[in-house]
């Protein structure tokens, strides 16, 4: 199949097919006489895999390793429990960034319960603080997730 037959079998834009190509994420298709790529079911199964990765929020080199499982099918697949242990572990930590943002997020929203003009607004007044000392801190939830939202205060 073409690169454009490829795609849409797999739901996949064609200029993604291509980056996967140059990341070497998904072998080099052969080519006709008029110099088309011409890809095979292993194309389609093996974007489907990356696919399915990426959908999980794996990173190329996340993905890149899973694959080299894949291509070596007799190895043992500890190596797959690990990485997908540190890729849970990852995922809970941004987990505990969007409960802290989303806290400190209601707490801006607290600011201002009533509609009143702009200029008295809790929220913008808030806003335009300079961040607390808790918000500049390297990891704190304000840097990990959305940089300058800092904690709440009162006005």
């Amino acid at each position: 199949m073409k690169i454009g037959e490829l795609g849409k079998a797999t739901g996949t834009p064609v200029e993604t097919i291509r980056y996967y190509e140059r990341e070497g994420l998904l072998p080099f298709p052969a080519r006709t006489a008029g110099n088309f790529r011409v890809y095979g079911e292993g194309h389609a199964e093996r974007l489907s895999f990356i696919r399915r990765c990426r959908s999980l929020d794996m990173t190329l080199d996340e993905i890149r390793t899973l694959l080299r499982f894949k291509d070596a099918p007799a190895e043992n697949c500890l190596g797959v429990n690990v990485l997908l242990d540190a890729h849970i572990g990852h995922v809970a930590a941004r987990i505990r960034d969007l409960r802290a943002l989303e806290r400190q997020l209601r707490n801006l929203r607290g600011q201002c319960r009533e509609a009143r003009e702009a200029v008295h607004c809790g929220i913008l007044n808030e806003l335009s603080h300079l961040p607390e000392k808790d918000a500049e801190r390297p990891g704190s939830p304000a840097r990990g997730v959305h940089a300058g939202v800092g904690a709440s205060r009162s006005c």
